[in-house]
């Protein structure tokens, strides 16, 4: 009997501890930028003032860096190391076939990102970096480009002038920032990108928007600072572009993605075929232990917006994007069985790029309309509603 009453004790001093064991996370999708990369060509425009030439970049332009490549091979590492401790995968030797998928845009600068973080995740197991034949156009990652959705330009211009407040109102929030951008290009002009005035439109096709002014003008330029930062040189905008200077430049940077991504039309199209790839992989009956889509900021940030979060990570401006920064959606499950999504945003810093470190910087995320663990059929059910019809799903 005292040997019976001693089990049940024990049994019952268990029980608290069951019901709050840690959710064992089952499987992860990430959907992720590329790494450092070159500029892209006009990501500075024609006719940018500065008072010192531009420093010279070791690859042709918007390819990754021998150094970006480095840095993708040392997040390939933290990554595994990350999953290896939530039991995901092993912690060494190669992960069982098909547990690791990988799948890149078509661009030169998502497929060697890809094998990068391979490198690192997995050396020598032959994990395959798919992605579509060069010259095709992959609607996971380039939706208005594909077709894949009903896109009225119209509709989508009324939404960002909703969300933004119109062009105008736009750039008058970010006087300042076009301000410091000058002090740090170094010239004597009012503005040292001067061009057109503000102004949205459709394209000429009618299948897409375009955008000039000042917004437009500026964020590639304050990209490629911060990419200066991340690829390690010496002096990034001419020593003028602090770690704090960056992440006020940021802003322009994001402010271009609050009219090409984050205004709710714009989210539900760019992000359509996305997400519900992310939803599908999430749901399935059986999938790949980690599911990794590496592919654009417009990716990353068309996914935000439709999953009603802002990105907010050390070093970067809000709804700015991290080289290599990703959105993580870990599939869980509790001991009485329940399936759950946790999302969070992982990054490294610009200086932690640079210096080609390892911490990587988890930030958690709640779904507004869901608990910090979200259900995945609510999960599904909230990004679902966010997301336009795609022809690649029927509806």
């Amino acid at each position: 009997m005292k040997r019976l009453h001693t089990l049940l004790a024990f049994a019952l001093a268990l029980t608290p501890a069951l019901a709050h064991a840690a959710p064992r996370v089952e499987r992860v999708v990430m959907v992720m930028r590329h790494g450092v990369r070159a500029p892209i060509d006009g990501e500075v425009p024609a006719g940018t003032l500065t008072a010192a030439p531009w420093p010279r970049w070791p690859v042709a332009a918007e390819q990754i860096t021998p150094h970006g490549a480095q840095a993708m091979a040392v997040r390939g590492r933290a990554d595994r190391a990350w999953l290896a401790a939530a039991g995901v995968v092993p912690a060494t030797g190669c992960p069982a076939p098909g547990r690791v998928r990988v799948w890149t845009n078509v661009s030169q600068r998502t497929i060697d990102s890809g094998e990068g973080f391979v490198a690192g995740f997995a050396p020598g197991c032959g994990i395959a970096v798919g992605h579509r034949a060069a010259g095709e156009v992959d609607p996971l990652f380039e939706a208005l480009r594909a077709r894949t959705t009903a896109f009225r330009a119209a509709d989508a211009i009324a939404s960002i002038e909703k969300f933004t407040g119109g062009m105008d109102r736009l750039v008058a929030r970010h006087r300042a920032e076009l301000r410091l951008l000058d002090r740090v290009l170094g010239c004597a002009q009012p503005t040292c990108s001067p061009g057109a005035p503000p102004a949205l439109r459709a394209t000429a096709d009618g299948d897409g928007i375009e955008l000039d002014g000042p917004i437009r003008r500026t964020s590639g330029v304050a990209q490629v600072l911060l990419l200066e930062t991340a690829e390690g040189m010496p002096h990034p905008g001419w020593g003028r572009a602090t770690p704090a200077v960056l992440e006020r430049l940021g802003q322009l940077h994001a402010a271009l993605f609050d009219v090409f991504t984050r205004s709710p039309y714009m989210a539900a199209h760019q992000a359509g075929p996305l997400g519900r790839r992310v939803i599908g992989s999430l749901t399935a009956a059986d999938g790949p232990a980690l599911d990794l889509l590496v592919g654009h900021d417009t990716n990353v940030t068309a996914l935000a917006a439709a999953l009603g979060v802002e990105l907010v990570s050390p070093g970067y401006a809000r709804n700015d994007t991290a080289p290599a920064g990703a959105l993580v959606m870990e599939q869980v499950r509790d001991a009485a069985g329940a399936r759950f999504v946790r999302l969070s945003y992982r990054t490294q810093t610009p200086a932690e790029l640079s210096r080609l470190g390892s911490r990587v910087t988890t930030t958690p995320m709640t779904i507004p309309g869901c608990a910090r663990l979200c259900p995945v059929a609510r999960f599904a059910t909230l990004l679902g509603a966010r997301l336009a019809p795609t022809s690649l799903d029927g509806s």
